[in-house]
Order: structure tokens, then C-alpha cells, then sequence
């Protein structure tokens, strides 16, 4: 071992090696690691705020109205107070408690419709890509002709010939709506791969249409459906905040969108109460760049060429 051997690395190499070490494990890459980072900020609020905050405060007149977040005043004067730290709404609710129920409530919706859709996307996917014959006809028709029909305007008429809905009901609704795009591109892919080698010998092997489909072919798409999954996280929050702005939706349990409804329809914008629609929307800012950053980053995972060393 040479004398060079033992110095100490400058912080130029070190600053390479990470990157080195960055290109030979994509998944440590600072998009998906910050992108994860900030919905896991928004899951802890929803857990540690149920903890460490009285959600009582969230029933109409548990709080003074209107008042705003600390360091702020209201247009009748009136200061922000430690008890409701970024304000109160014009129902006498605490901002907080709203937030700590409907961020994570937001959220769920969307990763639950998400969830369901890409099953579905995923079982059709495959069984058109590799079966074929009629059976892909019949798929690729019926995603053709749903993913013409406009979703939002189906869940309001659906949504309001029927009333309330809970969250659950909610994402059902919406994830009949997003497995369309997954289907699509899954079927694609799988066609890509049927001619591959490693799928040729299975079937030469005897091996069963199911174990080639879910245990040769899913494993190397794992990136790909994690990016559409997050893809689709995306549209069915989008769509669930877009429902709930228009004031369906559930009725009486908190979210982001149903807040939103609630300020604007009370008139929030004329009375310079912004922490009221503000803060969520700001919520939903945040959470939509965390999923873009985590679609960024699985986009370097699947795709090496999108990676750099320097």
C-alpha cells in the first residue's frame, strides 16, 4: 500500500464518490429522496398532530371566529393567539385541527383510488399485452372509449343524484376513472417484453401464463408502475379536490378541497381571510411537488440515460 493510499480524500473527491455512489444505487437519488421526505412531512402531521393537539377544536364554535395566525391581525384588529397558532375560521373551527384531519384524509383518497386503479391497470394490462386475441381487443377498446369520457363531469352528476359519499366511496368512485392510462401503457410494455428471452424460455420451461405474467414480467417493470402509480396519485387527488371545491364530496369530514369550498363560498377572499384558504392550498402545493419530485426521481431509476455523474 502506497503512501497515497492513506490521504485523505479532498472534498471534491468526496463529493464524486457520492455521485458514483448515487448513479450505482438510483434509488438514493435527492428527488425521490426529498419528494418522499415531503409527503412523509404531511403523513407525521396527520399522525403526530392527533397526539399532541386537541381535535375537538375542529366541531363548529369550539374556537373564536375568524381570527388569524399568530403575528397577523384580522381586519376588525383582532391578533393571532398561541390556542389557534394559524388562525381559525369563520365557523369557529381551529386551522390546525383542520389541517391534522384533512391533510392525511386528502391524501388517502388519493392513494387509495390510485391503489385500486393500478390494480386494475395492471391485471388488464397484462392480460392484453400477453394473451392478445380478443381479449386485448376487447381491453384496449374499452380503455379507449372510457378515456374519452370526462371524469369530473360523471362524479358530479353520480355525486349529486346520490348526496353524501365517505372518503372510501369517494376513491372507489374515482379510481373506476384511472385505470385507463395504466392499462394502456402496461400493455404496451408488456408487448415490448413478450419477445424477450428470459419470457421465451419460461414458456418453453412449461412455466404457467400467471407465473410468467406476475412473477417474470412485473418484477423489471417495479419502476415503471411505481411512476405510474404516483402519476395517478396525482390525477385522483386532483380530481377529488376538484369535486370537493364544487362543494360534493363527503360533507362532513375535513379536507383540503372541502376547506377550500368552505372559504370561498363564506366569502374568505372579500374578508382578507387567507389562512383560510391559504394554508390548504398551500398544503396541496407541497404535496403535489413531493409526488412530482418522486415521479423525477423513479424516472431516473427506470431510466439510466437520465442519470449523471457530474
Amino acid at each position: 500500500m502506497t503512501s497515497q493510499d492513506n490521504m485523505p480524500m479532498t472534498r471534491a473527491e468526496k463529493r464524486q464518490a457520492r455521485r458514483i455512489r448515487r448513479f450505482d444505487n438510483p434509488w438514493l437519488n435527492p428527488k425521490l429522496i426529498w419528494g418522499a421526505a415531503l409527503l412523509l412531512a404531511i403523513i407525521a402531521i396527520g399522525l403526530m398532530g392527533r397526539l399532541l393537539w386537541n381535535l375537538d377544536l375542529v366541531f363548529t364554535g369550539s374556537t373564536p371566529l375568524k381570527l388569524p395566525p399568530v403575528g397577523f391581525e384580522n381586519l376588525r384588529g383582532q391578533a393571532g393567539q398561541w390556542a389557534n397558532p394559524i388562525g381559525t375560521d369563520g365557523g369557529g373551527r381551529d386551522m390546525l385541527a383542520l389541517i391534522i384531519i384533512g391533510a392525511p384524509n386528502t391524501l388517502f383518497v388519493g392513494l387509495l383510488a390510485s391503489l385500486i386503479g393500478m390494480s386494475i391497470g395492471i391485471f388488464l394490462g397484462f392480460s392484453a399485452g400477453f394473451l392478445g386475441g380478443r381479449i386485448d381487443d376487447t381491453i384496449r377498446v374499452s380503455a379507449d372509449v372510457m378515456i374519452t369520457i370526462p371524469p369530473l363531469l360523471i362524479l358530479v352528476v353520480f355525486q349529486s343524484a346520490f348526496g353524501d359519499v365517505t372518503l372510501t366511496m369517494m376513491a372507489i368512485l374515482i379510481a373506476g376513472f384511472v385505470w385507463q392510462s395504466p392499462t394502456r401503457l402496461i400493455r404496451a410494455q408488456v408487448l415490448s417484453m413478450k419477445q424477450s428471452g428470459y419470457v421465451q424460455m419460461a414458456q418453453l420451461s412449461g412455466a404457467s401464463t400467471s407465473h410468467i405474467m406476475f412473477r417474470e414480467m412485473l418484477p423489471n417493470l417495479i419502476p415503471y408502475l411505481f411512476g405510474s402509480f404516483i402519476a395517478s396519485v396525482t390525477t385522483s387527488i386532483v380530481t377529488a379536490v376538484g369535486l370537493e371545491v364544487l362543494g360534493l364530496g363527503p360533507q362532513r369530514i375535513p379536507t383540503l378541497g372541502r376547506t377550500i369550498y368552505e372559504a370561498i363560498n363564506a366569502g374568505a377572499l372579500i374578508q382578507n381571510l387567507w389562512w383560510w384558504w391559504g394554508i390548504p392550498t398551500l398544503l396541496l402545493g407541497v404535496m403535489f411537488i413531493g409526488l412530482l419530485l418522486i415521479n423525477l426521481g423513479l424516472d431516473e431509476v427506470s431510466n439510466p440515460r437520465l442519470r449523471k455523474l457530474s
